[in-house]
């Protein structure tokens, strides 16, 4: 079961998880739904760690 980071929503099937998107923010490994990933892109590309979105 894989969790989103930020919204918190959770998927069990890996296939469907192989677009989220991972980050690592202050030595720990975190992972964003397709929808999340959306929504913070430029936050991410920007490399702002998520408690600022």
């Amino acid at each position: 079961m894989t969790t989103c980071d930020f919204c918190g929503r959770q998927e069990s099937d890996e296939s469907a998880t192989l677009a989220w998107t991972t980050s690592v923010e202050r030595g720990r490994t975190r992972v964003y739904c397709v929808e999340c990933s959306r929504t913070h892109l430029r936050a991410m590309e920007g490399k702002l760690d998520s408690e600022w979105w």
